[in-house]
């Protein structure tokens, strides 16, 4: 199958996209990664899914192989939703299936609630529609670490130390629990290190998964859920931070919307549980085709 790469030229830069072409008869997928500032990288095996459809990986502007700028001024939710559409008019996705996975499902629902037209149906990957929710989730996962990981975090966060390699330590605990379980890590999340933009990460989200201060710690959509009315599933780990409790409380507010939890992942089915992962999304897109 054929595979397109280019630069889509947009505010603050261009950024850089990659197109497995499928069938044509069947609507694309567009990927949209998580972060803010994660790139493609670890999600590029749902390149499988151009077995039925052609698939589009982009990495936003300030991550991946796209240009990285240096103004802080860039990296807005707005900012990000505007690159989207002119992403799909420059690859001209008249009609698209969106799959958003952690940031990338924000990015998602501030996108369809903005008005965009042409998309066929959502996929919220591992959800984060409220940042006042997530900080409550995360705060209740850290309880689950053990203490001394605990006191660590805490007594950097209270001191401003959360650059240090002790907090960053600690951080990798959290993450072996509720980020990616398996161990040890797959390559391709240790390769994916180096394309990551640590400066849009910090700007919106903050130092860590569980520690939220960036510009999007406002942020929630719950009360606008019940205007998605494209099919939508809610996917999560049993053991992911976006815990099954918050994702099926998203899920509920969404009209007709369906929900799937793998039992044997964190925050990265795809990469957790690939097979069960595609068998899921593939049977969902091509429901609504």
């Amino acid at each position: 199958m054929a595979v397109k790469e280019g630069f889509v030229e947009v505010t603050g830069g261009k950024v850089w996209y990659r197109m497995h072409e499928g069938k044509q008869e069947n609507t694309p997928v567009i990927v949209l990664h998580g972060g803010p500032g994660s790139s493609h990288y670890s999600m590029q095996g749902l390149r499988v899914l151009s077995e039925q459809r052609t698939v589009i990986f982009y990495d936003q502007l300030g991550c991946g192989n796209s240009d990285r700028p240096d103004d802080d001024a860039l990296w807005r939710l707005d900012r990000f939703t505007d690159e989207l559409a002119i992403v799909r008019e420059a690859l001209n996705l008249e009609k698209v299936h969106i799959l958003g996975h952690s940031w990338g499902t924000t990015l998602a629902a501030a996108y369809l609630l903005s008005g965009a037209s042409g998309v066929e149906s959502v996929i919220f990957s591992s959800p984060c529609l409220s940042a006042p929710k997530w900080a409550e989730d995360q705060e209740r996962n850290r309880k689950l670490l053990p203490e001394d990981v605990q006191k660590i975090l805490r007594e950097c966060e209270i001191s401003g130390r959360t650059d240090s390699e002790e907090y960053k330590e600690a951080t990798k605990e959290f993450n072996r629990h509720f980020v990616c379980r398996l161990d040890p890590l797959p390559d391709i999340l240790i390769e994916g290190a180096s394309y990551r933009g640590a400066n849009v990460y910090q700007t919106m989200w903050g130092p860590s998964e569980f520690y939220v201060t960036g510009n999007l710690k406002e942020f929630d959509c719950t009360r606008d859920l019940r205007n998605i009315t494209v099919p939508s599933l809610y996917t999560c780990g049993r053991y992911d931070e976006a815990t099954p409790e918050t994702t099926r409380y998203y899920s509920n507010l969404t009209p007709g919307s369906s929900l799937h939890v793998f039992e044997n992942s964190a925050h990265m089915p795809f990469l957790e549980e690939t097979e069960e992962y595609l068998k899921v999304i593939s049977g969902f897109l091509q429901e609504n085709d």
